[in-house]
């Protein structure tokens, strides 16, 4: 009794903000777009007692137009090479902090958290102004001899973005696997006479793996549905799921084929959140 009684709240904050959240975005992806506030007729009817009244309409135009195939393989596309690049520029960040004195560990990971401690949106005005035509990077381009080059709205630009918001996200849990490894390990294998590349690819890399996953994985997942990066900087026809959630929403009104849009990128997402889920209880 005591520890249902202790399981209740948390139980209760997921049922509340989790379950019922994903079961209303159930019914009104299987609901039919209409006229009215909100716009669409409901699932269910009511002639003494619930009557299913759903359509697979939503799921039938996804799995039929390209348009939306094109923007979920965008999605992923985008958000692996955003964690990709992430864990190549987090792996010797966090190897840095962890090979640091302890003195200086605490500032160094206080400096990975500083972007968190900014406002979201003039960062990425912050780039704005860094990759516009006539922007500092332009400058220094013109100065030798190269340029203008189109920076903004490309491909560059949202990489760069993506890079810059998520970095963090893959830099805390490998500085974290690192700073507790059996450093004499290492020192073993170079007493034995390996080179510096060879201790990290035989013993610090095998070691940090399942870091290296989470790590890739805490980028990989929220990256795959980001919005504002790719609305602001990267191109016109750079139609990841986010946008086009976002425009099916807010400018066609069509709630049933936005909730659609929202099932089906969680439900290509689910193989990673469970993954994930399966490397933290390893630990």
């Amino acid at each position: 009794m005591q520890r249902l009684l202790i399981l209740l709240p948390p139980l209760g904050w997921l049922l509340l903000l989790v379950a019922a959240p994903l079961l209303i975005l159930g019914l009104i992806a299987f609901a039919e777009a209409g006229p009215g506030v909100p716009p669409f007729i409901p699932p269910l009817g009511w002639a003494g007692g619930p009557v299913w009244q759903g359509s697979t309409e939503s799921f039938g135009t996804l799995l039929a137009d390209p348009y939306y195939l094109e923007a979920f393989l965008r999605s992923l596309f985008t958000a692996f090479v955003t964690a990709a690049l992430c864990l190549l520029l987090a792996y010797p960040m966090a190897l840095g902090i962890a090979g640091a004195r302890p003195s200086w560990r605490l500032p160094l990971l206080l400096l990975v958290l500083l972007p968190f401690w900014t406002g979201f949106l003039p960062r990425l005005g912050a780039w704005i102004g860094l990759l516009r035509d006539g922007g500092w990077v332009n400058g220094v381009l013109g100065l030798a001899g190269v340029g203008p080059l189109r920076l903004l709205y490309s491909d560059l630009a949202l990489h760069l973005g993506m890079v810059h918001a998520y970095l963090p996200f893959a830099v805390l849990p490998l500085a974290t696997t690192l700073l507790r490894r059996d450093r004499s390990l290492e020192e073993a294998a170079a007493d034995l006479g390996a080179t510096p590349f060879t201790v990290f690819r035989s013993v610090t890399l095998p070691l940090s793996l399942p870091a290296a996953a989470s790590a890739f994985l805490l980028v990989f997942i929220p990256a795959a549905g980001e919005f504002v990066i790719p609305e602001l900087l990267g191109p016109p026809e750079a139609q990841m799921v986010g946008r086009v959630l976002w425009g099916e929403f807010f400018q066609n009104r069509d709630w049933p084929l936005a909730a659609a849009l929202a099932l089906a990128l969680l439900v290509l997402l689910l193989p990673s959140i469970l993954f994930f889920q399966r490397l933290g209880r390893r630990g």
